[in-house]
């Protein structure tokens, strides 16, 4: 009886069952425990819920850093001071600030923050006309960085043989307003046979859009009288070395200014077409023709004076800078 109920106890009872038994045939091994159910996702709770004290928001596995520091959102609610400024400059977080400072200050020196300087002239030729031959110069220096610049601006000419005719010089403030344009302020001296006046200017200059140079200006003397002039050329490469720059001028005034020869409105005009081959990017020779004419009063002076009233020269002269 007891040997009955033992079989039965062994029967009924799950019996351990090594692999290598369960192998051989002598058991059968008994079957894996299910998997427990997942969980069910724990509720969202939203900061404003939060806030009111309804739920508990759940810490962030990876929160999120700004220059060392937890967002809003993870910071504590209360009257905690906010934490500093952020720096943009990341190697702050790594060396003495004070040494990122100066460092900062001389790479922008280094790269575009440095004083620089250059002389150019544009025009510097002898010009063959019908009759009388002449010179005329027209170049500018200046010195200073990206935005702010001193520039002198000198032009003038004159026939071979004679006092110079007309000749000027500006000492002006050079602004950049953009990366294509410069406002201008300064003054203006006249020299030469007219008359010696000083003149207040202001003006501008840049790059147009196609790639046009223009200049444009207003001057206003100390005997009260008003002036302008707008000029713009163009370099056409024709090869790397080979460029024609046509070359437009125009010279305006309020008045009549008889001291300077100078009569109001459209007082004179010059167009031309140069040819220079840059022998270095800094010397270029060039050959050209040069049209101008005087309108109005001013033609009336250059007759009352012999001078002519306009025509058509040969131009011969070199651009050059340093």
């Amino acid at each position: 009886m007891s040997v009955v109920l033992l079989g039965l106890l062994m029967v009924g009872v799950p019996q351990d069952c090594p692999p290598e038994h369960a192998a051989m045939g002598h058991c059968k091994p008994a079957a894996p425990a299910p998997a427990p159910a997942p969980a069910p996702p724990a509720p969202t709770c939203a900061p404003e819920h939060a806030a009111m004290g309804h739920c508990k928001a759940a810490p962030s596995a990876m929160p999120s850093m700004q220059h060392g520091m937890p967002d809003a959102d993870e910071r504590p609610v209360g009257n905690t001071p906010p934490p500093p400024a952020p720096t943009t400059r990341a190697a702050d977080a790594f060396y003495d600030p004070v040494a990122m400072a100066a460092a900062d200050r001389r790479m922008r020196r280094e790269h575009g923050g440095m004083a620089m300087h250059q002389v150019i002239l544009n025009i510097a030729e002898a010009q063959v006309k019908d009759g009388r031959d002449g010179y005329r110069w027209d170049g500018e220096g200046w010195f200073g960085g990206d935005i702010h610049r001193l520039v002198v601006k000198s032009e003038g000419e004159g026939d071979f043989g004679r006092r110079i005719a007309a000749a000027e010089v500006q000492a002006l403030y050079a602004r950049a307003v953009d990366p294509y344009w410069n406002l201008q302020a300064g003054v203006r001296q006249d020299v030469g046979a007219g008359a010696r006046r000083t003149y207040a200017v202001l003006g501008v200059e840049g790059l147009a859009p196609y790639w046009f140079d223009v200049e444009g200006a207003l001057f206003l003397s100390d005997r009260g009288d008003v002036l302008a002039r707008a000029e713009a050329w163009y370099d056409q490469r024709i090869t790397q070395r080979l460029i024609a720059q046509p070359r437009v001028e125009f010279n305006l005034a309020a008045q009549d200014v008889p001291g300077s020869r100078i009569g109001a409105g459209l007082s004179s005009a010059e167009a031309g077409l140069r040819l220079r081959y840059e022998i270095a990017r800094e010397f270029a020779p060039y050959v050209g023709v040069s049209w101008e004419r005087r309108y109005g009063a001013t033609a009336r002076y250059a007759r009352r004076d012999g001078g002519g009233t306009g025509g058509v020269a040969l131009a011969l002269g070199v651009r050059a800078w340093f």
